[in-house]
């Protein structure tokens, strides 16, 4: 992990909705604390609104839900395929449990999807997973991924490890280097899928989007429901998407380059 990397990651920890209601919060404390009620009770309102609005599950899947449906479903992939790119996620190694509680829910998907694509073709693809160690953990998420696959039936010899990638931008590097010309499907979750087409089409590569691990929705029974720590959780993947759109925006990277 390089220092710009870990600097990334830091200043976007204060531009997530939770963090910027907890400033607000913490401004009003301290303006409370200096005699200033009026500026006090302003910010300690905004806060408690702001941490209301983002937690509102009807307008977290509003936000959510363009970045999810910008690229259909691959229900059949195109027999033209022949590599399967599971993008990287989440882990913590421990012998103790079984692999698909070493692995976090979403990565778990996002591999069920690239195991299911590959055997709609048939072992006629090579399945690519990737990801780093993280901090501490023994195991990059790569070699964690490949466990999976194997337990699921997956020949060890039709995997592919990128096991150094850090990021969606390394990712798609190390796809232009296995994959080149060749067509290749690309497995992420819904809602990265508009960021991570950017960085592979920016790479000259020809990705078939494939998304999974939906969480948006219009029609539920609860869709006019109460507040909730999961529609907070919606609301910070959007912004972390923004965010993240953003920083493509200002280097160049836009749709369809």
């Amino acid at each position: 992990m390089t220092p710009a990397f870990l600097l990334k990651k830091f200043i976007s920890l204060f531009l997530m909705p939770f963090s910027i209601g907890i400033i607000l919060l913490g401004l009003g404390y301290m303006k409370m604390k200096q005699g200033r009620a009026r500026t006090a009770k302003a910010l300690m309102l905004a806060g408690i609104l702001w941490l209301t609005l983002f937690s509102y599950d009807p307008l977290a899947n509003l936000m959510l839900r363009p970045l999810e449906h910008r690229y259909p479903a691959m229900l059949k992939p195109p027999q033209s395929i022949r590599y399967i790119y599971v993008l990287g996620g989440g882990h913590h190694t421990d012998r103790s449990l079984p692999i698909t509680s070493q692995i976090n829910a979403e990565s778990v998907v996002r591999l069920a999807e690239g195991v299911r694509l590959y055997r709609l073709l048939e072992g006629r693809a090579k399945l690519i997973v990737s990801g780093y160690s993280g901090l501490h953990d023994p195991n990059s998420h790569a070699r964690m991924e490949q466990r999976l696959a194997v337990a699921l039936g997956i020949p060890a010899e039709a995997i592919l490890l990128v096991p150094k990638a850090t990021d969606t931008e390394d990712e798609a590097a190390a796809a232009k280097k296995i994959a080149g010309e060749m067509p290749l499907a690309l497995v992420t979750s819904a809602y990265h899928m508009p960021r991570a087409m950017r960085w592979f089409e920016k790479k000259g590569l020809h990705p078939y989007p494939a998304p999974t691990y939906h969480l948006s929705t219009l029609k539920h029974p609860h869709y006019l429901g109460i507040l909730s720590v999961d529609a907070l959780r919606k609301s910070t993947i959007c912004f972390h998407e923004f965010i993240g759109m953003l920083w493509q925006e200002l280097k160049g990277i836009k749709d369809g380059i």
